[in-house]
This record gives structure tokens, sequence and C-alpha cells, in this order.
């Protein structure tokens, strides 16, 4: 008899970017799919509006791990490489003047990693990887690489972030899955610039019946209200950064 009597399900979001219009879509949409649990892969405050997402996750008080970007608005943007990588660092100094005390508190409290029991199985939640929370973790990383990012672990799942495109790959007895991003999800269209998509996405992991699924999900909110917000928020270079986006 399988151990397994009904559905366990466990949202998986990741990468919000400050970006609360978007959040809050993904939080409707997951209420109507309806979830056990909820945990948040980092990168959650970077964006226009970093205080009132802060504020925002510490009211669903799910697990949150430490993103990279969680880290730098502590610590100081490191320098960044390309063109954008000035226009970046400035935001990032930009959001983190923005946050108060417990914000502050909030992200140099959040873990490395978090692991959750999904009815039997060990769900790893990461940022990066296991090894480090700036590790892409792609679908042509190659097994080797992959296999040093999880530093020895073998999860059922590993829930990983950090890329912003959604992945479900299959390393081993390990799953691996990405919900992509819900502030911030990544597009690269045939001239290989990389822009942004008009949708927040997310995942669902299911256990029922000792069948395992995986829903990589996406949904549309309104990217003129974000870029609204964006221009009225003070961060800088919003306009470049409202031209990043894709036309929905």
């Amino acid at each position: 008899m399988s151990p397994y009597c009904s559905a366990v399900r466990l949202g998986l979001i990741s990468d919000l970017h400050g970006n609360l219009l978007a959040l809050e879509a993904v939080l409707e949409d997951l209420e109507r799919a309806g979830i056990d649990r909820l945990v948040c892969l980092g990168d959650v405050a970077a964006g226009p509006e970093p205080r009132a997402t802060i504020e925002r996750l510490r009211e669903l008080a799910c697990p949150v791990v430490v993103g990279n970007w969680d880290c730098w608005l502590l610590e100081g943007t490191p320098p960044l490489p390309g063109e954008e990588g000035p226009k970046l660092r400035d935001q990032g100094d930009w959001s983190a003047a923005q946050l108060g005390e417990a914000e502050q508190a909030f992200l140099a409290e959040l873990p490395p990693h978090v692991e959750i029991n999904l009815d039997g199985a060990a769900v790893l939640c990461v940022h990066g990887s296991p090894r480090s929370n700036t590790d892409d973790i792609h679908a042509t990383t190659p097994d080797g690489e992959l296999a040093e990012m999880l530093a020895g672990t073998e999860p059922a799942f590993l829930a990983a972030g950090h890329t912003h495109v959604q992945l479900a790959r299959q390393h081993g007895a390990t799953l691996i899955v990405n919900p992509g991003s819900v502030g911030l999800p990544f597009n690269r269209p045939p001239n290989g610039a990389l822009r942004v998509s008009p949708w927040a996405e997310y995942a669902i992991l299911t256990i029922e019946n000792g069948l395992i699924s995986t829903e990589l999900r996406r949904i549309g909110y309104d990217i003129s209200a974000l870029l609204d917000v964006a221009r009225e928020s003070g961060m800088p270079h919003t306009e470049w950064w409202a031209d990043q986006w894709v036309a929905a």
C-alpha cells in the first residue's frame, strides 16, 4: 500500500526583486490553486518596492532563504559586469537605502538553505545551489559541474532560483526545480539580448498517492502599473529598466 493517501502541495517562489504587484498576483493564483506550504528562494527586495515587499513576506511568515542580492543589500553591491552593471549597482544601492532596521534585520537572519519534508520526501531549498547562492543551474549545466554544486547532498527535490529561468531537470535521484522569477522573469529574444517577460513565474510541487508532479506556472498582471510604480519610486535608471520589459 502506498504511504501517500492525499495530495500535499508546496508552492515555490523566487527572485521577487521588490516587485510587489507581481508577488500579489502570484499569491492570489496560489490561493486559487490551493497549497499546503510556501517557500521563497531569495532575492526578495532589490527593486522598486523593497521595503513593502519585505513587509509582505513577513506577513506570510513562510521560510525564506538568502539570495545574493539580499546579501548585497546589507554588505554593498559589488561591481557588476556589462554595460548594465553600473545601473544595476545604482539600483541595488538605492534599494538598500530604502530599508529600515526591521527590514535589514529580516534579511540578516535569512538562512542559506531550508529543508522541508514534503510528505516524506526531502526538499532542499537554496537560492543558487547548495554550494553557493551565486551558482547558476541551467538545463545545459554539465553533470559533473552540477555534482560539484550539489556539494554531497542528494535530496529528493532541489528547489533553486537565481537564474530567473524556469527549469525542471533530473540529476540522479534528485529532481531540480527552478520556479523562475516572480519579479523579473528573463526572456531571450532571437537577437540574444536579455529582456524581461510580462508575467510572474512560480512553481508547485505535488505528491499524491505516491506520484510526484511539478507545475511551472505563469500569471499575467498589469505591467504598465508596475512601470508607473517604478517611475514614482525614485529608483534610478527607471526608463532604462522599463525598456527591458517585453510588451505583453
